[in-house]
């Protein structure tokens, strides 16, 4: 259903650094590169975009999260290690979620403008 997802940064330059040291530990790689604007697109999945707003200043929402699937949970850890050395917050730290039953590991962030991301794995 989702083929993409924005969010909007007040600092491109400080997103870029951010996203792409998050989304090389998934095994995103960035696809889109342009003035105020980059997009990261993973081997399956959609796209995600960080830019500059056209109209007014970027804010995060309150209770908006984003949810990156993980290719393993190492992978969540590299990510979530990754996130907090460029500048991200901690908003729950690696590990089991859930039902035992669903297999789901996650780790939780906010990145430097506030918004918050869920990198997840279900399964091994």
């Amino acid at each position: 259903m989702l083929t993409g997802a924005r969010f909007g940064t007040r600092d491109i330059k400080r997103a870029i650094a951010f996203y792409d040291a998050v989304t090389a530990a998934l095994g995103a790689t960035r696809i889109i590169d342009r003035h105020g604007m980059a997009g990261y697109r993973g081997a399956e999945g959609g796209i995600f975009i960080v830019g500059t707003p056209r109209d007014g200043e970027a804010s995060f929402g309150n209770g908006s999260q984003l949810m990156f699937d993980a290719p393993s949970r190492v992978a969540v850890d590299a990510a979530h290690a990754a996130a907090l050395e460029m500048g991200g917050k901690c908003e729950g730290p690696p590990g089991p979620r859930g039902e035992p039953e669903r297999n789901m590991y996650a780790a939780y962030f906010r990145d430097p403008d506030g918004n918050k991301v869920m990198v997840m794995r279900v399964g091994e």
